[in-house]
């Protein structure tokens, strides 16, 4: 395998500056512990913050951290003070952290953060770019560096990108109060691949680009300009054969007696957290106090051990949560603690792996409730260390991991009652059925570990690479457009068919606004006043319109999506008799979905009705077009009658009409020697697929075709249209002298 950049903000150890010596130890938790095992096995390199300010080191001391870093594949970005202070406590912690787990009242909008925050994901872009050899595929991690991927993007254009939130990402309601929304946005958009947990933070993403950055999305699928950028749902793993191996240390076995002696005959409800507002804490603890007082007769059998990892000790906001949670244990204890029994037991304090382990082993049930977790691997490490399947998870439905521990006992972690409910539930529950329920989900846990979770990211980053690698071949590449020019210039006839929207004009929110500007008129004048050039603009709008517009031009016409025709200088034709009785019965269906989606209009063409829904609330117009479709089912059915999806269009027309039947009219009308199509949407698979082998068919857009060839802009049409209208000029002056 190819090596393997792994971006973060943390390396995935700690460097402790003492006394002007530097040691480098292993760090506990985040992603470093969760991408450990992953790390060590695979050809990686880890590129972090160091930890220390950069003033807090002299030249000699980041030599020596560099060169002890490099002995295990590590790679340290140091970072000023004052940038640390702004970047990480600031933007990420006081701006992001909070908004994108739904705390908008704790959210501060600050110019210098963000600015610290971007200068930041600078230097860790110089940083990779510095480490980057060819083949390498770059891995960046959470919302600490979320420019970062198209600031790579812009210095090593062929990376291969991928980028995972290990957070939540917002619902668009939330994200679109970011100042900087759309920035975040095109940062993440430079990946090729974009990880999350769930298939919620994958469609509240797809919904903020679709409405802030205007890129269109299918099944995941994003046209992002000239890329294709995929976002997809990769539920993070731990490692399952750690966790559950470890139960058998010695060390372990003998913290898992002594917990079980210190509380004989009491059962263990364990909650275990790093003192963060999103976790939950007071709210659990102030269920835990009304379960009490509900229920007498299980005082002095039941404890909780609270165990909360420092956090964040300097911002206010986590000291005010610490005293809080202080002081609701205090309450409880004062309430219902006896000489002989104290209902909770609290550790503020970071726990060996060993005491962690055991700790899990030994409760009979753990209480994990955030207000809102990306993820929660807590969860899924208890879960692990039960190898007999006794003990009973009670999980926060607004958990990540609560999509793939169905069989937890799922709770709303604002509901008071639901918490004590579960509590009751979990402590009454027989053993056979906690059994039954904890296997399900270990062997869950156990296919899909932390390693697998890395390989099927990565293996799905090469599968997007490959898909996009096919959709380059099809684009008309400088090579081939220089050989398409040379066979335009040699021939003597050229049949050149050009679809309108979309290909030569962009579309625009009114169809009567999308006028032909100076420069494509220029262009067309030029094109057609070369010698052997039959020029046809075909298009879905009506007659009127394209006569309107382009009748002073000596081109042939396709209107309607075929149903009129018009050759050079002649008169407007039928293609064949058509019934347009069916309006009568379509156009009201149409215009009820007018009235229930605001932003919509129908346009009626002769012998066509177009339901128009660009200017919708852009999911809502999805969803309408849908329901749209099915409803017209049930009136074209056996009557003729065809429904086409354009570009934010449904088109109801007769079927046997379609824009392949009638350039036929062109085509076979002469022994063309070049033939070049252009068209944007599905309606101009018809044409494509009426020309003959040796044609130049060119789709604009990346979505898959019957043309040869591809573009990704009508800039580069309207360019292709100029060379082709240069190289025809100069022949014709030649020809001429």
């Amino acid at each position: 395998m190819q090596r393997i950049l792994i971006v973060a903000n943390r390396l995935p150890v700690n460097l402790i500056l003492d006394d002007g010596n530097v040691t480098v130890e292993p760090s506990v938790g985040g992603l470093s512990t969760g991408l450990g095992s992953f790390y060590s096995t695979y050809d990686c390199t880890w590129i972090g913050w160091s930890g220390i300010p950069s003033e807090h080191l002299d030249d000699q001391q980041k030599k020596a951290i560099d060169a002890s870093l490099e002995e295990i594949a590590c790679r340290a970005v140091h970072l000023p003070e004052d940038e640390i202070e702004h970047y990480y406590g600031g933007f990420c912690n006081s701006t992001i952290w909070p908004l994108f787990h739904y705390f908008r009242s704790l959210c501060s909008w600050n110019t210098c953060t963000w600015e610290a925050y971007r200068s930041v994901n600078r230097r860790f872009c110089d940083a990779v770019v510095a480490q980057y050899r060819e083949g390498d595929t770059i891995w960046v991690h959470d919302y600490h560096l979320m420019l970062l991927p198209a600031m790579i993007r812009e210095r090593i254009p062929d990376a291969a990108i991928g980028f995972f939130l290990h957070i939540p990402f917002p619902s668009n309601e939330l994200f679109r109060m970011l100042p900087w929304r759309e920035e975040l946005l095109r940062g993440l958009l430079g990946a090729d691949l974009v990880g999350f947990h769930t298939y919620d933070y994958v469609r509240h993403f797809l919904t903020s680009v679709r409405r802030m950055v205007g890129y269109e999305h299918s099944y995941g699928e994003i046209k992002a300009g000239t890329r294709l950028v995929r976002a997809d749902t990769f539920p993070m793993g731990i490692d399952y054969t750690r966790f559950a191996e470890s139960v058998h240390r010695s060390d372990v076995r003998r913290e898992i007696h002594q917990i079980r002696k210190k509380y004989a005959n009491q059962k263990i409800l364990l909650s275990f957290d790093r003192l963060d507002y999103t976790k939950g804490i007071p709210q659990r603890l102030k269920a835990f106090d009304v379960f009490l007082e509900k229920n007498p007769d299980w005082r002095g059998r039941v404890v909780m051990i609270v165990v909360a990892v420092p956090s964040r000790t300097t911002v206010t906001q986590y000291q005010s949560l610490k005293k809080e949670v202080d002081e609701l244990i205090g309450n409880i204890v004062g309430k219902y603690g006896t000489l002989d029994w104290t209902p909770i037991q609290y550790f503020y304090d970071v726990l060996p792996f060993s005491n962690l382990v055991a700790l899990y082993h030994a409760a009979d049930v753990a209480v994990v409730t955030p207000l809102r977790d990306g993820m929660n691997l807590m969860a899924k490490e208890y879960l692990a260390t039960k190898e007999d399947g006794r003990g009973v998870l009670i999980l926060s439905e607004m958990a990540g991991a609560a999509m793939e521990l169905g069989e937890a006992v799922i709770v709303n972690p604002f509901d008071e009652d639901g918490i004590v409910q579960a509590i009751e539930t979990a402590l009454a529950m027989p053993e056979q059925e906690q059994i039954e329920r904890n296997r399900g989900m270990q062997n869950r846990l156990q296919r899909y570990h932390v390693q697998r979770w890395a390989e099927d990211f990565l293996q799905r980053l090469r599968s997007v690479r490959k898909h996009q690698m096919e959709l380059e071949a099809r684009l008309l590449s400088q090579n081939l457009r220089f050989r398409l020019l040379g066979e335009y210039r040699s021939s003597d006839s050229r049949l050149i068919l050009l679809d309108y929207d979309g290909t030569l004009v962009p579309f625009a929110a009114r169809p009567e606004k999308a006028v032909p500007d100076r420069e494509l008129t220029t262009i067309m004048k030029n094109l057609i006043a070369i010698p052997g050039n039959e020029v046809v603009i075909i298009s879905g709008r009506d007659k009127e319109t394209l006569e309107r517009w382009f009748g002073g031009f000596d081109v042939g016409f396709i209107a309607e999506h075929g149903i009129w025709i018009r050759e050079r200088g002649g008169a407007w034709e039928m293609i064949e008799a058509l019934d347009d009785d069916w309006k009568v019965e379509v156009l009201p269906v149409l215009e009820r979905f007018v009235e229930r989606t605001p932003g919509t209009f129908v346009e009626v063409k002769p012998y066509s009705l177009v339901w128009h829904y660009r200017k919708a609330d852009p999911e809502l117009g999805v969803t309408r077009a849908i329901e749209l479709k099915d409803t017209l089912i049930d009136f074209t059915a056996n009557r003729g009658i065809d429904i086409l999806e354009g570009n934010k269009v449904i088109e109801v027309k007769n079927a046997s009409i379609n824009k392949g039947r009638a350039a036929q009219h062109w085509i076979s009308r002469a022994e063309w020697d070049f033939i070049l199509a252009l068209g944007d949407d599905w309606t101009d698979e018809y044409l494509f697929g009426a020309l003959p082998a040796s044609a130049y068919s060119i789709k604009v857009g990346l979505e898959p075709s019957k043309a040869r060839f591809s573009m990704v802009s009508l800039d580069q049409v309207r360019h292709l249209l100029s060379e082709c209208a240069t190289c025809g000029e100069h022949r014709r002056i030649l020809s001429a002298t």
